[in-house]
């Protein structure tokens, strides 16, 4: 008995030392991310989570989704003979099989020995898996903005409290639009919510993420506010503010997915769609605390629209 006990606490300390020596993020607490694993008290889906096994999977999973999903996915045609008879094969390409055979091809230090009968085991059903796929894809765990972290630092602090406010908006505006088509979470994002409705656990895992986007941009606008002497127009508030903002990158993004052959990205470092757009954003929802009285945006609309030109009421009735 003696000699069992301090084999299972050989086998736990080597599973914690190989889960210590895993890349970020699997080398995270994935307790919370990871809801949908096969065990019924919350110490033994804490173990699992956080077993270097699982995240061997995960590992897996994420690749295929890189692969299928971009930057430069792999199109294959269900014909040879037509380029334009492409597979779309959704999220079928996370299938037991493919991610067990993609688990044999995981870089050290990962675990390397895939089979479909340990999946089973850790998630008893196939739409466990792709919800906990989803978690961890679109949590702030997985942060692929983090390698140009430094230059996003510099940005925020240019706005916030640089010599030249506008030029920290397009440099940010240059950097957000960058690393949302070079991420394959943003793709994974854009299926995700395609298939949200009807689906509490697609729609949690996306209203989680934006959550810890938005708190961490909330931070910064707060800064920035009082910092340049700002405050938000009557009937405005800092989370309209922040989805405005994100609405815009993510919509010109999807545009530049789709091939659109307008402006999304600046060639020269200053001037882009998303940087014009979030300059308009400020100059249309911020004013000046120094004003007295706060405009909302349809009086401040409505004066510039100024009176109606002559002659409208006669071509309105």
């Amino acid at each position: 008995m003696e000699y069992m006990n301090s084999d299972r606490t050989r086998r736990r300390r080597d599973v914690k030392t190989l889960k210590q020596q895993l890349p970020y993020p699997y080398n995270q607490d994935l307790s919370k991310v990871l809801r949908g694993l096969n065990r019924r008290t919350p110490f033994a889906r804490r173990r699992l989570a956080n077993d270097p096994v699982t995240a061997a999977y995960l590992a897996a999973a994420v690749r295929l989704i890189q692969r299928h999903l971009g930057p430069g996915a792999n199109r294959a045609p269900a014909d040879p003979d037509d380029h334009d008879s492409i597979e779309r094969p959704v999220l079928s390409f996370l299938s037991q099989r493919a991610v067990a055979a993609e688990v044999d091809r995981n870089p050290p230090p990962f675990h390397r020995v895939g089979r479909v009968s340990t999946m089973r085991e850790r998630w008893r059903h196939q739409s466990a898996f792709i919800a906990d796929v989803l978690r961890f894809s679109l949590s702030a765990l997985h942060n692929y903005s983090a390698v140009r972290e430094d230059e996003v630092a510099s940005a925020v602090e240019q706005i916030v409290r640089g010599p030249d406010g506008v030029r920290g908006v397009q440099q940010l505006s240059s950097l957000a639009m960058t690393l949302l088509l070079n991420s394959p979470m943003f793709r994974l994002g854009l299926i995700a919510a395609a298939e949200a409705e009807g689906d509490s656990v697609i729609r949690e895992a996306i209203s989680e993420r934006r959550g810890e986007v938005g708190s961490v941009w909330r931070q910064w606008c707060e800064e920035f506010l009082r910092s340049r002497g700002l405050r938000l127009r009557s009937g405005v508030t800092i989370d309209d503010f922040i989805v405005l903002l994100a609405a815009l990158a993510d919509g010109l993004a999807l545009r530049a997915l789709g091939g659109s052959s307008t402006q999304t990205l600046d060639h020269d470092g200053q001037s882009s769609l998303l940087s014009m757009g979030a300059l308009a954003l400020v100059a249309g929802c911020l004013e000046s605390t120094h004003r007295e009285e706060s405009r909302s945006l349809e009086q401040t609309v409505s004066a510039l629209l100024g009176d109606p030109p002559a002659g409208a009421d006669r071509r309105t009735t």
